[in-house]
């Protein structure tokens, strides 16, 4: 049915029924949209059918209809056709990047909110300890990285502006990162590259320092996060001084101290504006840089140092004539590379007593020691050094031949020089090396006795103290000139006039014994020093008293813990101390009485500071100079006219004493001249059996006196460290008199003697440069030793003491070294 009005048209003129509830209303835009689609479509022939099924009409308008419901992104774009459907609206466009721009801003904000600075990687704070000669020079680095920090102060300012320049000119002012930089880094990474660093010195610094070398990008975005807060912990000059410290150099060199030494072989503060410019280009590509020095693999380094001047021309650090300047001087070419400090030869040696004394004498204990960062400068010199162990090795080669003679194995030197005026070590004599398994330094080891080289000792206590020649009696005065029975197997008497006994001897009762049975009668202290005889000394010693001879010792600059005590074989060398000790205390009598105590380092430096110690210690008095000079006159005779007479090819004063032990078990050689005082021991012991053995056959002597072998490594040596020195006197010993006799003795008058005294031999105008030295066979009277009287056996050498006492080191050639003595290179 109709009631005459028309029913709503709808879009595709199609009708529907609107809902039971009335005529559906369309908004307005709705009805636009509707009335404009209708416009745009054709007409419809007039004999094209128009109505539908009911069901088929309602479906298509449900399906164009617009919803009602608006999408909160209108993506795919409702309303447009073709490309324009797909085309972001401007809007769109800029909702996208404000959206991307303020999720990065909170991701960047959460993760500097989040984000902490790490510890301290410990590996960057590995270091070595770098050992130098006296001259200044590297000696050893031990450690397992070779890395010296320094103070930023310690770097010269324009080898500092060297790395800013080539690496970061904004580093003052900027925040710690670089933008620009970042930015190009992700664009490599966008294209497939591998991870670019994009990094200022700051960013560097963190990667060295708190994280590691990994090119990930996780790693890349700590570093920068890291960077950026790193400057609210740390000032500019830390962390410059920090990525100076961190960074590689190439050649092994971790931090720029390293590197200056590896390449220029002197200290950072030495380094100049132009080596400072290679040094900063190392930075950037050390396994290039490294090789330098090797003209066909310059070019790269040439270039690279040229580009480093002209930036810091660019941003005004030096002028253009400078820069010219530096490179009309040429390319500062490094040294040859060289390998790091070998603790091989005597140089294990010498470490070990510069850190044993560095301990003793500071705060600084073994675990701070091995964590390393010091530079410890010791009185060691190179030159003395080899030429003491040229001088052992050309008295090896002419002696000893261990694979055809079987007497010269295992046969062992130990020998140290000291400046009598400072008590400085400048050179000793370990062993054959670390390197070659022998650990226990000779020269600073306790263990082998001093024989007749400690009768100066007795000699000083008498002259100091005199000597209770009666029981009861006040001492008496002596001097080298009082007599003293001589003969062989004599018994010996104490001061309250016992004779002193011996359980060994059939009549119970000490008869002591000379190296020979000649019959010397009364003779003079002076004579029978000369010709190292025993029975009066040992004599003397009684009536002075152990006491007095002890702390004479002592004072002279012996250990205590060395000493032999109070037995007759006591004033005769049973003491072991070590060849330092030895030489240290002759020193007492080369400077007029003056003791000096030895050391061996001058200044220890750590983390740029010295560290307070480590002064030459101050000489005291031990003795009268009276005393010092007369004992000095007493060992001039011993050079001129007895058992030291191989000494003489010095060629200028010299004062010494030889020493044998019982059944030729050591045999020493000590002596001085006013600039010098040396001792050499030479003993047998074998590594597998701790103990000293005989040296009988030796160097095919059938006995081993202290004026062959032993004289002939402290003459070698002695001549070549002296050369250019000055040539200097003692000073005359005065005249003392005839002092008192022992009792018994005839009156005064000329001494009995078995044969005519030896003439003087001329002293040679000038050093001898191949010295000889002349068998005890043919000297008149003879290479007399020693015979000490019975005692407890002696320990084996190696108790390590000497410079600083007894410590732990194996016998013989001893146990591996413990881990501040370990080899770590």
């Amino acid at each position: 049915m109709s009631d005459g009005r028309s029913a709503p048209s709808w879009p595709d003129g199609e009708y529907v029924t609107p809902p039971a509830g009335g005529q559906a209303r369309l908004t307005r835009a709705e009805m636009r949209r509707a009335a404009r689609t209708a416009n745009r479509r054709p007409a419809r022939g007039p004999g094209r059918a128009r109505t539908r099924s009911a069901s088929g009409a309602a479906g298509s308008a449900s399906r164009r209809r617009p919803s009602g419901k608006r999408r909160f992104i209108d993506y795919p774009r409702a309303g447009r056709r073709g490309v324009r459907r797909w085309l972001p609206s401007w809007k769109q466009l800029a909702g996208l990047f404000l959206t991307v721009c303020g999720s990065l801003l909170a991701a960047v904000a959460y993760a500097y909110a989040t984000v902490s600075i790490p510890s301290v990687n410990p590996d960057t704070q590995t270091q070595a300890n770098t050992f130098y000669w006296s001259d200044g020079s590297q000696m050893a680095e031990v450690g397992q990285v070779d890395r010296q920090n320094v103070t930023l102060s310690q770097v010269p300012s324009a080898v500092q502006w060297d790395f800013l320049a080539a690496e970061n000119a904004s580093f003052y002012t900027d925040p710690g990162v670089d933008p620009q930089g970042i930015l190009r880094a992700i664009y490599h990474m966008a294209e497939g590259g591998e991870v670019q660093s994009g990094s200022t010195i700051t960013q560097q610094f963190v990667k060295n320092t708190y994280l590691n070398q990994s090119q990930t990008l996780s790693r890349k975005l700590d570093e920068i996060m890291i960077s950026l807060k790193i400057g609210g912990k740390l000032s500019k000059r830390q962390i410059l001084q920090g990525y100076l410290n961190t960074c590689y150099y190439g050649r092994g060199a971790y931090g720029i101290e390293a590197a200056s030494e590896a390449y220029y072989g002197m200290p950072v503060q030495r380094l100049t504006v132009s080596q400072g410019a290679f040094l900063a280009a190392t930075v950037n590509a050390p396994s290039v840089m490294m090789n330098a020095d090797d003209p066909q693999q310059r070019a790269p380094a040439v270039a690279r140092w040229k580009y480093v001047l002209g930036r810091m021309a660019a941003i005004g650090k030096i002028s253009a004539a400078q820069k010219d300047r530096y490179l009309r001087a040429g390319f500062p070419t490094p040294e040859p590379m060289r390998g790091r400090g070998s603790m091989s030869g005597q140089i294990g040696y010498l470490v070990q007593v510069a850190e044993q004394y560095v301990e003793q004498h500071s705060s600084i204990s073994d675990q701070q020691l091995n964590e390393g960062g010091y530079q410890i400068h010791t009185t060691f010199d190179k030159h003395e050094v080899a030429e003491l162990s040229s001088s052992v090795a050309a008295m090896r080669k002419q002696h000893l031949d261990p694979d055809h003679r079987a007497a010269d194995r295992d046969v062992q030197v130990g020998a140290a020089s000291v400046d009598p005026t400072t008590g400085a070590v400048v050179a000793l004599y370990g062993g054959d090396g670390w390197d070659k398994g022998h650990y226990t330094d000779n020269a600073d080891s306790s263990g082998v006795p001093v024989g007749s080289t400690f009768k100066p000792f007795d000699l000083a206590a008498a002259l100091d103290h005199g000597a209770v020649l009666s029981p009861g009696a006040p001492p008496s005065p002596i001097t080298p000139e009082s007599l003293f029975d001589g003969d062989d197997g004599i018994e010996i008497k104490n001061q309250q006039g016992h004779y002193l006994p011996d359980g060994s001897d059939p009549t119970g009762l000490l008869h002591q014994q000379n190296d020979t049975p000649t019959k010397w009668g009364y003779i003079t202290l002076r004579k029978a020093m000369e010709q190292s005889v025993n029975t009066p000394y040992v004599q003397l010693g009684e009536y002075v008293g152990y006491d007095n001879v002890e702390n004479e010792a002592l004072r002279a600059g012996l250990l205590r813990n060395t000493l032999q005590y109070d037995t007759a074989g006591f004033y005769i060398g049973t003491s072991t101390p070590s060849a330092i000790r030895m030489a240290d205390a002759y020193g007492t009598f080369a400077d007029h009485g003056i003791r000096h105590q030895p050391y061996s380092v001058t200044e220890v430096v750590h983390a740029g500071a010295r560290l307070p110690g480590f002064q030459a210690p101050s000489g005291v008095r031990a003795m009268p100079a009276s005393t010092a000079d007369t004992v000095t006159g007493v060992l001039q005779d011993v050079v001129k006219h007895g058992t030291g007479t191989n000494a003489l090819a010095l060629g200028r004063p010299a004062a010494g004493k030889t020493g044998t032990t019982d059944d030729y078990k050591s045999a020493w050689f000590i002596g001085y001249t006013p600039q010098l005082s040396t001792a050499v021991a030479l003993f047998k012991e074998n590594p597998k059996n701790s103990g000293l053995q005989s040296m009988a056959g030796v160097g095919g002597y059938s006995k081993v006196f202290g004026a062959d072998m032993p004289t002939q490594v402290w003459l070698g040596y002695m001549t070549a460290a002296l050369q250019g020195q000055p040539v200097l006197s003692f000073p005359a010993a005065p005249h003392l008199g005839q002092g008192t006799n022992e009792n018994g003795a005839p009156s005064p008058g000329p001494s009995p003697s078995p044969s005519a005294t030896p003439t003087p031999s001329p002293t040679p105008s000038a050093p001898s440069p191949t010295p000889s030295l002349t068998p005890c066979s043919d000297i008149p009277g003879g290479c007399v030793s020693p015979t000490p009287a019975p005692s407890p056996s002696q320990t084996g050498v190696g108790t390590t003491g000497g410079l600083f006492g007894p410590g732990t080191g194996g016998q013989g050639q001893g146990v591996a070294p413990g881990p501040s003595m370990r080899p770590r290179n």
